[in-house]
């Protein structure tokens, strides 16, 4: 596999909660056209792993890589989108200065007017309302149309499918498929069954 194929690379990861180990001497890699769904019970360190890949829990032992970045001289940060758990809203804020603020906060332009990405994810005519007016399904998917604006060709999402309808989930489930296909590739967590080709890395039982 060459440094053009893999966008990450993890070796020897450990992470410990409250003296519990949740993985030891984990590692995963991920190529150009891969989805990956992170599985295991609760509290067997999903969320961890994800945030540490993401760079957001350096509380761990291992070493991370991201060789297509390291071989073109980009900073890491680049190459990764991350969409946690919580849709990571403001809620005096409409849904289109919520994404403008998100954007923003990237130093990047969005590929698109913003308003488009909100009409993608199902949420034309609601632009102008505030987060905290928004249902949970409707904040999901304010969080969910950076997807649609973000050129990042790897997506790490904790849970995406939560909180939104059967027909969200499968818009959802066609554009990580696309994403994929196009070159890009995908890093999720889901307590349920999607209705997409990926490999599975299973994480222990919680102690």
């Amino acid at each position: 596999m060459s440094a053009n194929d893999l966008l990450l690379r993890a070796e020897g990861l450990t992470a410990l909660r409250d003296e519990r180990v949740l993985f030891r001497g984990l590692s995963v890699s991920v190529a150009a056209g891969e989805v990956l769904r992170v599985e295991g019970p609760n509290g067997a360190g999903k969320t961890t792993l994800l945030r540490i890949l993401c760079g957001l829990d350096q509380d761990c032992e291992g070493r991370i890589a991201w060789p297509r970045a390291e071989a073109a001289g980009r900073p890491w940060r680049e190459e990764l989108l991350w969409l946690g758990h919580l849709p990571g809203l403001k809620s005096t804020l409409t849904a289109e200065e919520n994404l403008a603020w998100l954007c923003a906060l990237r130093g990047r332009a969005p590929r698109r007017p913003l308003r488009e990405a909100l009409a993608m994810v199902g949420l034309a005519g609601f632009e102008d309302l505030p987060a905290g007016a928004l249902s949970a399904g409707q904040k999901r998917r304010v969080a969910l149309a950076r997807l649609h604006l973000e050129d990042a060709p790897l997506w790490v999402l904790d849970e995406p499918f939560t909180a939104i309808d059967r027909a969200g989930v499968e818009a959802l489930e066609q554009l990580l498929a696309a994403h994929a296909q196009a070159g890009g590739a995908v890093v999720f967590t889901t307590h349920h069954a999607p209705a997409i080709t990926s490999r599975s890395l299973l994480l222990g039982k919680a102690a």
